[in-house]
């Protein structure tokens, strides 16, 4: 089976993308989702998180992400130090995710591909690339969080060209290019591929 990643930085409408492959009947892994039920359900995660952070990040068993953003904001170094944990786990349960599929391929969604290492596993690597300043509106609108919150995360993802040009395939998310056809092309590329 072909394992397909879809990366992009904040804004840049991976998840669209993925919603498209979804409704062409391909298995899709969100690992940011994924990353975020495993802190909050995986004993052995939510201990060594603990013990990095403190037993004050989780309340009544959720963690609380502005805790965990404060520290992570204040102490240089303690974002590397938490992905080192959470990574290793996400990726662990991404494969075993994946073999049990039944599909010509499948997707895998995250935005630190190649940040994480975790490209390694993947066979295709399909980047979303949008400009910034849609990115940044995309962002704000969403997660309804300040400009300067969003520059913030920006500049701690790889930066957008590089990531791109490690893609072996780039969709423009421009909101001008139509997207669909784009998506197709590469679902009929990466069908002929597993046949």
């Amino acid at each position: 089976m072909l394992k397909v990643g879809v990366t992009g930085g904040i804004g840049s409408g991976k998840s669209v993308v993925c919603q498209v492959f979804q409704t062409l009947g391909i298995p899709v892994f969100n690992a940011d989702e994924t990353a975020r039920y495993l802190m909050e359900n995986d004993t052995t995660l939510v201990q060594r998180i603990q013990l990095l952070l403190g037993d004050d990040v989780y309340k009544d068993g959720k963690l609380d992400k502005s805790r965990v953003s404060t520290i992570i904001y204040e102490q240089p170094g303690m974002l590397e130090k938490l992905n080192e944990i959470v990574h290793p786990a996400t990726i662990s349960y991404a494969n075993a995710w994946m073999e049990k599929q039944i599909s010509p391929y499948v997707v895998k969604e995250a935005a630190i591909f190649f940040e994480s290492g975790s490209n390694k596993d993947i066979d295709v690597m399909i980047g979303v690339s949008a400009p910034k300043e849609l990115r940044i509106s995309r962002a704000m609108d969403r997660n309804q969080i300040s400009r300067e919150k969003v520059l913030s995360i920006m500049s701690r993802q790889m930066d957008e060209d590089e990531k791109m040009k490690r893609c072996d395939h780039v969709i423009t998310n421009d909101d001008l290019t139509p997207l669909l056809p784009q998506v197709l092309k590469l679902h009929e590329l990466l069908i002929s591929r597993t046949r």
